[in-house]
């Protein structure tokens, strides 16, 4: 005799949500968002007798990127390995000069034997594992290298170390001291100060190059070690347009 099992459906009720009316805000038209402000990158200029001049407006390409410490600190290893001339040589006992002839008997002496008096163990003789012409160069991406730049100008215009220099200099370098002191009084003191003129410019170059622990670059020749390692970064007003000319095509 078989068990018949009746199977019933059970149907839950479902409660049904009435739509709440939206109550209307008053003069919601009427509130509006504040304004974003686009911040511009500013730099402090000085003029030719030393005095401040206001602000002048950096390219943010330039001066507003993403700072990669990592990829400053990659640049600097290549930058420092390809200043390695590696042009240091020695000679083996097979490049000496000398006598090719036996010193002494093999036998009977006491002493130890040799072949010849170009031997490492005599004076004069050829050095052994000693240095070799050789290519210590590394290579890195051109991409790389400018993000490396960007990164170190902005470390710098963030700890606002960036100064301009709005005029054309006249070549004398008691008027270029004078920018210097005051833009940063201890600048004898500083470890080194770096100042970018334009390629043309000769007039920079004759007022900067006799100045104590100063570096003058070119704008379209400026690199992350030098950046780096200033204490500050002095740009002439053309030098910001050869910069731009230079890097931000690419």
């Amino acid at each position: 005799m078989g068990i018949i099992i009746k199977i019933t459906k059970v149907t839950k009720k479902t409660s049904v949500v009435k739509p709440v009316k939206s109550v209307a805000v008053e003069n919601e038209t009427s509130v509006k968002k504040p304004a974003v402000k686009s911040s511009k990158i500013t730099a402090p200029s000085f003029d030719l007798t030393g005095s401040k001049k206001g602000t002048l407006t950096l390219p943010e390409e330039l001066f507003n990127g993403k700072i990669n410490e990592q990829l400053m600190a990659q640049y600097v290893r290549v930058y420092l390995a390809n200043q390695h001339q590696g042009t240091a040589n020695t000679k083996t006992r097979s490049q000496v000069k000398g006598s090719r002839r036996k010193v002494w008997r093999q036998k009977g002496t006491g002493r130890a034997r040799h072949g010849s008096i170009t031997g490492p163990v005599f004076v004069g003789g050829g050095i052994v594992h000693g240095p070799h012409p050789h290519d210590f160069g590394l290579k890195m991406p051109k991409k790389m290298k400018i993000q490396a730049l960007v990164s170190a100008l902005t470390f710098k215009n963030n700890e606002s170390q960036v100064f301009v220099i709005d005029g054309d200099l006249s070549g004398k370098t008691k008027e270029f001291t004078n920018i210097l002191n005051s833009i940063t009084a201890d600048h004898k003191k500083a470890p080194s100060i770096l100042f970018v003129r334009s390629k043309d410019d000769v007039n920079s170059l004759r007022a900067s190059k006799n100045v104590v622990k100063v570096e003058t670059v070119t704008g379209s020749d400026i690199n992350t070690y030098s950046v780096i390692k200033s204490k500050a970064l002095v740009l002439s007003k053309n030098a910001i347009d050869e910069m731009k000319k230079t890097f931000i095509k690419i």
